[in-house]
């Protein structure tokens, strides 16, 4: 097989990829509590509200995942502060992680956190490819216990447990961890950059107000 062949096939590969991944972002599902299902542009609006009560008050934005979606909550939780001007933690810092695995179990590290910082009014933006994490659950169900608000990513199979937990919940049709991670980063700065302004008359612009 020639350079040229493979090339073109590796090509077609990529392209293959980059149509999947776009098939699974058209296709990604949000609900409400009790599974009721709602337009995307309708649950990004109900966020916004949320996080402009968070933005006038004392409350903050609490962002969690492990691996690579613990990549994702420190991202989005500096983007969310930085750019958004939305109160935003994570709870990925080590000493904390190990401190409360040695002394908890892994399956409390989020939740303990929630429990010690979390406020009533508070939002937790939970992301889990797989929607079975049970420190990620437990931390879910800490924060309602809380009376924070719950916001879901997650994946894999429909009825995972994760995307019955939160206020509104995004669910990506996907058993793939990249379509699935990449779907959860795209949806929250879906969220951050509509709210700063973004609109397809702009595409190209950076987005620069305050999240509305």
């Amino acid at each position: 097989m020639s350079v040229r062949e493979r090339l073109g096939i590796m090509a077609a590969r990529y392209v293959d990829y980059i149509e999947t991944m776009t098939d699974a972002l058209r296709a990604v599902e949000a609900t409400i509590a009790g599974g009721t299902g709602i337009a995307m542009d309708d649950a990004i609006a109900q966020i916004h509200r949320i996080l402009s009560g968070v933005m006038t008050g004392p409350n903050k934005v609490m962002f969690i995942g492990n691996g690579g979606s613990a990549g994702i909550a420190g991202h989005m939780a500096i983007d969310f502060a930085k750019n958004g001007g939305v109160r935003s933690i994570t709870f990925n810092d080590a000493s904390s992680l190990t401190c409360l695995g040695n002394d908890l179990g892994y399956e409390h590290v989020f939740a303990k956190q929630v429990d010690m910082q979390g406020l009533t009014g508070d939002v937790l933006i939970a992301i889990s490819s797989s929607g079975e994490s049970k420190n990620i659950l437990r931390a879910a169900e800490m924060a309602a216990a809380k009376g924070c608000m719950v916001i879901t990513l997650s994946g894999f199979s429909p009825g995972n447990a994760l995307r019955q937990l939160g206020t509104v919940n995004f669910y990506v049709k996907s058993g793939v961890y990249g379509f699935v991670e990449t779907a959860h980063q795209a949806v929250l700065h879906a969220i951050l950059d509509t709210g700063m302004g973004w609109s397809k008359a702009t595409a190209n612009v950076q987005p620069s107000r305050p999240l509305v």
